[in-house]
């Protein structure tokens, strides 16, 4: 089981991993070797998450899920198919907690009349020192 929250483990079977040949470094080894690791974890048909879950999910992480409701996390970093493994589920891992952390509601305050005086107060000041610096000709001379 891997655990995304306190509330809230998936199970391995449910994740699908595929290697393919990287790119990167890594000399003629890089065309011997599949190193780079794809995770596929289908999100529409998850039993472990509910139809919350699978929404927030959705809206959240849109860009990195396919037509067909999955979910794909790929990681190429090193030149060890374990050490991607690992890192690909990590990702995995970070995306579906920040997906499913709900934001705190936002307060409304109402702003003290103290501060909107002291705010228009410094605005005429600040306009003051301006008029006072710009040269006009006067009609009198």
């Amino acid at each position: 089981m891997i655990r995304i929250t306190d509330q809230l483990s998936i199970p391995e079977d449910e994740l699908n991993f595929t290697a393919s040949r990287s790119s990167g470094p890594g000399g003629q080894h890089v065309n011997k070797v599949s190193t780079r690791v794809t995770l596929r974890f289908d999100l529409a048909n998850s039993p472990s998450l509910t139809a919350d879950q699978k929404q927030r999910i959705l809206d959240h992480l849109a860009t990195r899920i396919s037509k067909e409701g999955v979910l794909r996390v790929v990681s190429q970093k090193t030149r060890s198919q374990a050490v991607n493994k690992e890192v690909a589920l990590e990702r995995f891992v970070e995306l579906l907690q920040q997906a499913l952390r709900r934001k705190p509601k936002r307060k409304a305050v109402t702003i003290p009349s103290s501060a909107k005086q002291k705010r228009i107060d410094e605005k005429k000041h600040r306009a003051q020192l301006k008029r006072e610096r710009s040269w006009r000709v006067s009609l009198d001379d």
